[in-house]
């Protein structure tokens, strides 16, 4: 306890009267022992073990000669104040102090081992995690490489099949071009056969026989038409290969164009370094799976289309086989028939010379027989004009009853007559 407005180490410098112990009596001071023991922890200290109340001294009565006299079982009030008798006392003894400075070296030497174990881990953390990324980074490099190598080997493969595509799609459109030539071409030589067959329906009474001319025309305007016919028919299906070949050469085209894309990507991420300046951080981009496919399902597409293009190709090979072989089977056909067409006109150009020349030797005897022949046509042609009017009048009847409604339009005697 101190005086009021005093502090204490005011305390310990205020004046202090002396106290000389009685060495001759020979008397033994006794043993200062402590109440209580002071520990805590290296490093910690509780607040109250600065205070000296806490830690008095216990001791006997001593001598004090004063003034002549003896203190004797008398036991005196103290002289000096409790602040200033705290004072005086010792807190710790010299081995208390030796373990505390033992213990505190102790901890401190604790506290660096910790923390030379905590930085040699921390630098041997730090060194794995950049071998880490480092070897990380490397293998995504690699990856990177890799990818595009695969990248370049499918994009050589889709360039080699579009250059054939486009080669076969040159001759199939070729080949359609000389197809549709060559239909309108034959519709010249269709024209003449169906003149010829016009021209000989021009012939009177007996003279329209079905002669082998007449065969041999009928027969050669149906193989021109069915020529004719049939190289449009391949013209058309060359036409829808080739649309065909169109959607497989923009399915290539489509995929190199997005093998390029993919390829100056992964190129520019394949140069990027950690000192490159377009480098940034964008959160969250990690967790954003926006992938649609995996390397089996995406070189798959690319065979796919590759595999397409060649049955495309496969297709037009044949059709410009089958073209081919059309050509030549037709131009057969065709020149085999003018060819007998041509000699049956021969034949029946001889036979009609024949039987003229024996018939201008009948013809002063046939002349009334002409005559008589010319009036039975002509009373045939009066005959088929007479027919007209009985036949309007049966059109017309044909028509008005056509106009009878719902079930009236009954398949009736007069309908049938």
């Amino acid at each position: 306890m101190e005086y009021l407005g005093t502090t204490q180490n005011a305390s310990y410098c205020g004046p202090r009267k002396t106290c000389s112990f009685n060495e001759r009596l020979g008397v033994q001071l006794p043993v200062m022992q402590e109440c209580c023991q002071p520990y805590y922890l290296p490093g910690y200290r509780y607040l109250n073990t600065w205070r000296p109340s806490l830690f008095h001294k216990i001791s006997t009565t001593q001598i004090c000669p004063e003034e002549g006299a003896t203190c004797q079982g008398i036991q005196k009030p103290p002289t000096i104040l409790p602040s200033l008798r705290a004072g005086l006392f010792c807190r710790y003894s010299p081995h208390d102090w030796d373990r505390s400075q033992e213990m505190q070296m102790r901890g401190a030497e604790a506290s660096r081992l910790w923390a030379g174990r905590l930085i040699g881990d921390s630098r041997r953390l730090v060194h794995d995690k950049d071998q880490l990324t480092r070897q990380m980074q490397e293998g995504t490099c690699r990856n990177l490489g890799q990818r595009l190598s695969d990248i370049g080997f499918w994009k050589s493969e889709l360039t080699y099949e579009l250059e054939r595509l486009l080669n076969e799609n040159r001759g199939l459109d070729a080949f359609r071009k000389r197809l549709e030539c060559a239909a309108d071409e034959v519709n010249c030589p269709l024209q003449v056969a169906l003149e010829c067959l016009y021209h000989r329906e021009k012939r009177i009474g007996i003279d329209l026989v079905h002669d082998n001319v007449e065969k041999n025309l009928i027969q050669e305007v149906d193989l021109l038409k069915c020529c004719q016919e049939q190289m449009r028919k391949l013209a058309q299906r060359i036409e829808i290969q080739q649309r065909d070949n169109r959607d497989a050469q923009h399915a290539l085209e489509r995929d190199l164009e997005d093998k390029n894309s993919a390829q100056f990507i992964d190129e520019k991420c394949f140069n990027l370094r950690n000192t490159s300046d377009c480098i940034s951080f964008f959160h969250g981009v990690e967790k954003v799976d926006g992938t649609i496919s995996v390397p089996e399902t995406w070189a798959k597409f690319s065979n796919d289309n590759i595999r397409h293009s060649q049955n495309m190709r496969a297709n037009s090979i044949r059709l410009q086989e089958e073209a081919k072989n059309l050509f030549e089977n037709l131009s057969d056909q065709m020149w085999k028939q003018f060819t007998n067409t041509n000699l049956a006109f021969n034949a029946r150009i001889s036979e009609v010379t024949d039987v003229k020349n024996k018939l201008q030797m009948q013809l002063a005897k046939t002349l009334q027989e002409i005559f008589q022949a010319e009036n039975t046509i002509a009373l045939l042609e009066r005959s088929i004009m007479a027919k007209e009017c009985p036949l309007k009048v049966a059109q017309t009847r044909l028509e008005c009853r056509s106009r009878r409604p719902n079930v009236e339009m009954c398949r009736d005697i007069p309908q049938f007559k």
